[in-house]
């Protein structure tokens, strides 16, 4: 997909969220929700990166901790994430959050290349970023974040 996806003439509206010191977006097209925290079933044998299944309405939820996705280390366990449930090509999946930010409209011409500075598993994972007046915001590839090595997010849970 190119990063256009979402986009409306020369902005697109990006859905964004904190993860310890950066702040992410993705496009609000592909956002099915942002909750609360959920109560989540373990799942046996998954990747720590998979941290339960959501029961949400009646509609199973894989959630991936991504924090741990991108390296970031483990968040405070006093602090609750928060859910952004994402559309995928397999289904719903929430990401855990830090917080939940803002709707924000960006300008397709503040839109970059990643930093070379980026971790890999950050290449790996973010598209590119917008240059926004006092901080960068990092464009996540949700299909690529819940692609886990070994398989998707769903199949993770459906194969433990």
């Amino acid at each position: 997909m190119s990063h256009n996806d979402g986009a409306t003439g020369n902005s697109r509206q990006l859905c964004t969220f904190i993860l310890g010191d950066y702040l992410f977006g993705v496009d609000v097209i592909k956002v099915q929700e942002v909750i609360r925290y959920q109560g989540m079933t373990a799942v046996p044998l998954a990747s720590s990166v998979i941290r339960g299944l959501i029961n949400l309405r009646g509609q199973i939820v894989t959630a991936v901790d991504m924090r741990i996705r991108l390296g970031l280390g483990e968040r405070p366990t006093e602090a609750l994430p928060m859910n952004v449930v994402v559309r995928t090509p397999e289904g719903a999946v929430s990401l855990l959050v830090d917080e939940i930010g803002d709707v924000l409209e960006v300008d397709e011409a503040a839109f970059e290349r990643g930093p070379e500075t980026m971790t890999p598993t950050f290449r790996e994972l973010v598209r590119g970023v917008y240059k926004l007046e006092k901080r960068l915001l990092l464009l996540l590839d949700t299909d690529r974040a819940v692609n886990l090595p070994g398989g998707g997010a769903r199949a993770k849970c459906e194969a433990a």
